[in-house]
């Protein structure tokens, strides 16, 4: 097989979503996680609902609305700045620790991110965490008007890069996105950052399940959808080794 491009998902692949918790707990003291879960899985939620109704709107109106119910379902009263502040941390999500090194020893071949989010929250996000230095593309499905993991949004990936699916390695942390990716026909490499045996110690700790255990056990593990990942690895230091096993 010959790999002549290696696409990434951008949150929760590259950049962990979990870190706006850091934000949240700031603004609501002993509410951050809960804050957190909930507002990524409806910003998912959104971003399929809208595909499915056909009523597009691009990622940053999506974050915004799934953020304002979050904090309305928990009763959470703020202001304005309060809102810009958590939302902006979307901007400054931080990279995974082995990011910068992994997309370093790939750089023979072309590297981008496919990502539902829009332009500028993307544009904005890969120049302040320093990967416009090394990928070659920044794609959004907005010019799409559909989000992943509709097939017409990984068909980006060929216009963009002049790359076809059968040459393309596609790398998600997201379960759903990995089936996507697969479904569409191209190769894929999915992060299990969350192992089964790591859920199941999880789930017997307590009586009650923790918000975060819930958000692992609903977001992270591989999805029964009859799909498979070509690769399956548990962080994206592992990932140079499979890309150095096939031709560029």
């Amino acid at each position: 097989m010959t790999i002549k491009a290696v696409v990434f998902d951008a949150y929760g692949t590259l950049y962990d979503v979990q870190s706006v918790a850091v934000v949240t707990e700031e603004a609501f003291p002993g509410y951050g996680d809960i804050v957190t879960q909930i507002w990524r899985i409806k910003q998912l939620e959104y971003s399929w609902l809208r595909s499915l109704m056909r009523r597009y709107q691009d990622f940053s109106a999506v974050t915004r609305d799934s953020l304002a119910y979050t904090l309305r379902v928990l009763g959470l009263a703020h202001d304005n700045d309060v809102f810009d502040r958590i939302m902006d941390k979307y901007l400054h999500l931080d990279l995974y620790a082995d990011a910068t090194t992994a997309l370093a020893a790939m750089r023979n071949r072309k590297l981008a991110i496919l990502s539902n989010g829009s332009p500028a929250m993307l544009d904005a996000l890969v120049a302040n965490s320093g990967l416009d230095r090394v990928l070659d593309a920044t794609i959004s499905v907005d010019s799409r008007k559909i989000f992943k993991p509709a097939p017409e949004a990984y068909t980006l990936i060929e216009s963009v890069l002049g790359v076809p699916p059968a040459e393309v390695l596609f790398v998600s942390s997201n379960p759903w996105d990995a089936c996507g990716a697969k479904a569409f026909g191209l190769n894929v490499a999915w992060i299990e950052r969350v192992p089964v045996e790591a859920m199941a110690l999880a789930c017997v700790k307590s009586d009650v399940v923790a918000p975060l255990t819930m958000f692992k056990a609903i977001r992270t593990q591989m999805d029964e959808l009859g799909l498979e990942p070509d690769y399956r690895i548990r962080a994206l230091s592992e990932l140079p080794g499979v890309v150095a096993a096939h031709r560029p």
